[in-house]
């Protein structure tokens, strides 16, 4: 498989908080998708959660399945207990047509709840970052005897947030444990995303791409807002996230550390559409991909 870009619904409808986009329909989602050039979309609350006909609806508008995000609680129970919790998004995945599983950590997230701020996100103290690792790379290695890759999604409000948190967990896992290289979640978490993919690049599963509205990301931060606040926007003021192209991101630079790289380039913009309409947003979006991957000799 080359290289290939895909989507996340949540530019139409938020996962998160579902009443933003709520009323934007799904079919809607799939043919403004389809017509902003990608081939394949990821797994959004309003896509049917049986893989079989998650498969077919995707087919009636030219896509296929990228995969969906699973949440963890191993900080909770044992990897054992954690694959068995899994076995639905098991089957779904498979039926679906894809191997690849999102996983993060959210036993004690913050991220979908607007009353705390980011400054109150999780931490995982230094001496439980060995016994975290050997469960999820338990749990990842069940899932490779499925025929399935786990791809770790590192994400603001959670205990993998940071440029060390992410270290911590490549250290701490084994070759099972793939990275999802999120660019927006690095660079708000104040990590270089190329300086991740160059460190990173043998064990890089999956990749999200999203920009950063740099004045307001230094605005969230000063202001301690929550996750949501922020990507949402404050009155009719634009939120941290965009898409590629429309932020501070060098995506050439993050693609030319990916050189060998076979999967998917998953377009993401976390607004709100009533603020940020999806479709010249998303089309806006795989442009600045597809260009930038040329550029870096990947298309």
């Amino acid at each position: 498989m080359s290289i290939r870009v895909g989507a996340n619904p949540i530019s139409w409808s938020n996962d998160d908080l579902q009443e933003i986009g709520g009323d934007t329909p799904l079919e809607t989602c799939l043919a403004q998708a389809k017509e902003a050039g990608v081939v394949g979309m990821e797994k959004g609350h309003k896509l049917p959660r049986d893989g079989a006909a998650l498969k077919d609806k995707l087919a009636e508008f030219g896509l296929t399945f990228v995969g969906g995000w699973y949440s963890t609680e191993l900080l909770k129970r044992s990897a054992r207990e954690e694959f068995k919790a899994a076995k639905s998004h098991i089957a779904m995945t498979k039926g679906g047509g894809t191997d690849i599983v999102i996983v993060a950590e959210t036993s004690n997230a913050i991220h979908g709840d607007r009353s705390k701020p980011l400054s109150e996100r999780p931490r995982l103290h230094k001496s439980d970052w060995a016994g975290y690792g050997a469960k999820m790379t338990e749990f990842a290695e069940r899932l490779a005897d499925e025929g399935l890759k786990l791809c770790y999604h590192h994400h603001m409000g959670t205990i993998i947030q940071a440029e060390r948190d992410i270290d911590a967990l490549m250290v701490h896992t084994k070759p099972a444990v793939h990275l999802l290289l999120d660019t927006g979640h690095a660079r708000w978490g104040g990590a270089d995303p190329a300086a991740l993919a160059r460190a990173y690049r043998s064990r890089i599963g999956h990749v999200h791409c999203k920009d950063v509205r740099e004045a307001k990301m230094r605005e969230s931060n000063a202001g301690d807002w929550s996750f949501l606040d922020s990507i949402l926007g404050q009155g009719k003021e634009l939120g941290v996230y965009t898409v590629p192209g429309d932020g501070a991101i060098d995506y050439v630079s993050v693609f030319d550390e990916l050189k060998g790289y076979s999967g998917w380039v998953v377009l993401e913009a976390e607004q709100d559409p009533k603020k940020a309409p999806a479709l010249p947003y998303a089309k806006k979006g795989v442009a600045h991909i597809r260009a930038a991957l040329k550029e870096a000799g990947l298309a």
